[in-house]
């Protein structure tokens, strides 16, 4: 007859799922949840934008030199009337165009983000770097990052849609820490 451990081991556990019980109950939430139940996850959108001839859709978020926080990209996401491209760029200036300003997702608080916004439509210019490019069909399109990106003071991500006469919009969600 085997003599069997009654204590847990690291590579086999006795037991891992969390007990929700109604008089203790346990909340398992999600990097975009935790931050937004903290008044610390925020989004820009373009809302529908009629992009003309050789533009491209653009929003950027930049992240100012004293802020003491860093960004985290949570998600890329809108939607388009035609094919077109989508680039995110590392830095990159964004002319002209609207400085939104960013919306707290927890609606309870009145907690403002660190990060300046601008969308418009038009070409990046400056040296940005170029690291994400996904070809897009019509219709509607996500990226999920969970944090994956990180803008740190003095840095800002550029997201460009387009070329091409077409309808889109393009909304980027991030958490600050």
């Amino acid at each position: 007859m085997p003599n069997f451990s009654v204590f847990n081991k690291v590579n086999n556990p006795l037991y891992t799922q969390i007990n929700n019980a109604y008089n203790n109950p346990a909340v398992v939430t999600t990097p975009d949840g935790s931050a937004a139940i903290n008044g610390r996850l925020f989004i820009v959108t373009s809302a529908s934008t009629a992009v003309t001839g050789s533009n491209n859709l653009l929003i950027q978020i930049s992240n100012p030199n004293p802020s003491g926080r860093t960004l985290y990209v949570s998600q890329i996401s809108g939607g388009i009337s035609a094919a077109a491209t989508l680039n995110v760029y590392s830095g990159g200036t964004t002319p002209g165009g609207t400085t939104p300003t960013p919306f707290n997702l927890n609606f309870g608080s009145a907690g403002a983000s660190v990060a300046t916004a601008r969308v418009a439509t038009g070409t990046v210019t400056g040296t940005p770097t170029l690291f994400l490019t996904a070809l897009l069909a019509a219709g509607q399109f996500s990226y999920p990052f969970v944090g994956g990106i990180v803008v740190p003071p003095n840095r800002s991500i550029t997201i460009s849609v387009g070329t091409g006469a077409i309808t889109a919009a393009a909304n980027i969600t991030w958490w600050e820490y």
